[in-house]
């Protein structure tokens, strides 16, 4: 059971219901800039466990889980919080077999993975808590280029393998002042079952339907040019081939160029601000699992002025009941923590993400007191 004891501490200064939950916000960082900082601020009322408490999934969650992990460990001498960012799939496969409590994953937890998780959780639903959004961005590595204009049919093309090279008509229709080289492109997925493949083909699926022919999920669709396993590597890769495209969660950009969306007729640069008014739009999962499960259904194809629709939202999925009273009361003080004032501006200083507002933290701090 979770100890009496509150730590105190010093710190720094559903459907349409949704619309305007999510604030915006600039900073974003590295990965080595939790390390080389003071720990991140946490709650006067923090409540700490003893013990340790294991997670696993979500690479785009991963600069923002170490931040969390930091802030919590700094605070609570006896936790110990282990994450794994093996990719979406392979968090909620470890979920489902019980090998860790919790999972990140920026694809909601399905029905029928729902009733596969239902005998580690006692016989319960699993919940999906939207804890993590970002923006995901279009990065690639041009030498002397630091932004393209991209439409979604373009992007679809690229990734399909339909344009290879990067002075195609296509891509300089929408570029006339960019020095577009006679290069071959290569496109850069994801090798691992992946959230942010997911969202990224979703995206694909909804705003290029009549240039993508594939069905949206984990799994990269067609034989790849180049892959890499998860967010960073996707990353590095780019970095280091000339001529290469990918997509990354927006804390992994590093000052990569990157892509302005084409969304209606215009081009939409990626800002935490042009991402949240995509999630603020989206209404509630028509699968989730009850009242406690806050899975959202991203509108990809929106064209409203200003939006950024490549977004993705990660989840924290758990069990609705724990077999184990302690497991239960673990994950719920961490999650507490997470989804605070402080959990959510400390991963936003650090990855760009956009920090959830007072109404949908109150919609989150229910769903997990229902946590036993």
């Amino acid at each position: 059971m979770l100890p009496s004891n509150k730590r105190s501490r010093t710190h720094a200064a559903a459907g349409a219901a949704l619309a305007g939950l999510l604030l915006a916000t600039t900073a974003c960082g590295s990965d080595d800039a939790v390390r080389d900082s003071a720990a991140p601020a946490v709650p006067d009322d923090l409540e700490c466990f003893s013990g340790s408490l294991s997670g696993a999934g979500s690479s785009a969650q991963e600069n923002a889980m170490t931040t969390w992990i930091a802030g919590y460990q700094s605070a609570c001498d006896g936790a110990r919080i282990y994450y794994d960012s093996i990719g979406s799939g392979g968090g909620r496969n470890q979920f489902i077999d019980g090998a860790v409590t919790f999972a990140g994953t920026d694809a909601a937890v399905d029905p029928e993975e729902n009733a596969d998780a239902r005998e580690r959780c006692g016989g319960s639903d699993t919940v999906n808590l939207p804890a993590y959004a970002v923006a995901i961005a279009v990065v690639f590595n041009l030498e002397g280029v630091d932004s393209l204009n991209l439409r979604p049919d373009t992007i679809a093309k690229i990734f399909d393998q339909r344009i290879t090279r990067w002075d195609d008509p296509e891509i300089a229709e929408d570029n006339p002042g960019a020095d577009l080289p006679d290069l071959e492109i290569t496109p850069v997925n994801r090798a691992d079952d992946s959230g942010t493949t997911e969202n990224f083909t979703r995206y694909l699926e909804k705003a290029a339907p009549n240039a993508w022919g594939h069905e949206a999920g984990g799994q990269w669709p067609i034989t790849p040019r180049e892959s890499a396993q998860g967010n960073s590597g996707i990353a590095d890769t780019v970095k280091r081939a000339e001529g290469s495209i990918g997509y990354v969660e927006m804390s992994h950009v590093h000052g990569m160029s990157t892509v302005a969306v084409g969304v209606g007729d215009s081009f939409v640069e990626i800002s935490p601000e042009a991402a949240a008014q995509v999630v603020a739009d989206s209404p509630r999962s028509a699968d989730a699992t009850g009242e406690y499960d806050l899975a959202l259904d991203l509108d990809y194809g929106t064209t409203a002025e200003g939006a950024y629709p490549l977004v993705l939202v990660s989840y924290e999925a758990v069990c609705l009941d724990y077999p184990d009273d302690g497991e239960a009361e673990r994950v719920k003080a961490f999650l507490r923590y997470i989804v605070s004032t402080e959990g959510q501006e400390a991963a936003s200083a650090e990855t760009g993400s956009t920090p959830i507002n007072d109404t949908l933290r109150e919609q989150l701090l229910a769903s997990i007191d229902a946590v036993s």
